[in-house]
């Protein structure tokens, strides 16, 4: 994380809280560790909680992430954690300019966006990848209920977002990455 924040000029600036997307490991690794060093509040999905004591339980493809997360937790020093503030679909948090809690299912059972109303910008987690020209759900090993990333994915839609800002994507635009989540709607030829 602190590398992150180096690279953007950002290394002197306070971590007053941390706002948790979903509890896969590659995204709950430091937490701990950086709400003790910084004193930062954690605010993470209630309908992760397994995954942030690091008792997460996978089934069907997705059991593939539960046995490399189970190699990495131990290897990678994760930490067990418990939230300052449960977050449930529709909840806001008065940081920024205001984000609202939106539910996405599918890549964990909690998986949340942030929408932020004032911006009409959307940061919409794991639910989609957007590299280069080609947006992709994720593999079905990452997701514990793939079936319902469809659902997800029209959901956010339906927020009328002016632009997507996805956790793992390419430099482009919100408006781009926006494009190309519209796209993944879209009947393939």
């Amino acid at each position: 994380m602190r590398c992150a924040l180096k690279h953007h000029g950002w290394e002197e600036e306070p971590i007053r809280g941390i706002i948790v997307t979903h509890g896969h490991l590659d995204h709950i690794l430091n937490i701990a560790a950086t709400a003790r060093e910084t004193g930062a509040w954690i605010a993470a999905p209630r309908l992760d909680a397994d995954h942030y004591s690091g008792k997460s339980h996978y089934k069907r493809w997705a059991r593939v992430t539960g046995c490399l997360e189970s190699i990495g937790r131990p290897l990678l020093g994760f930490r067990p954690f418990t939230p300052d503030r449960w977050l449930d679909d529709g909840d806001f948090i008065d940081v920024w300019h205001g984000l609202r809690a939106i539910h996405l299912p599918g890549h964990t059972h909690g998986h949340m966006g942030y929408y932020c109303e004032r911006l009409k910008l959307l940061f919409s987690a794991d639910l989609f990848s957007s590299y280069g020209d080609v947006p992709r759900l994720p593999p079905d090993i990452f997701n514990s209920e793939p079936e319902r990333i469809p659902k997800s994915v029209a959901r956010a839609l339906e927020l009328e977002p002016a632009g997507v800002i996805p956790n793992h994507c390419d430099r482009a635009a919100p408006e781009v990455h926006l494009q190309r989540l519209r796209r993944l709607l879209q009947p393939s030829d």
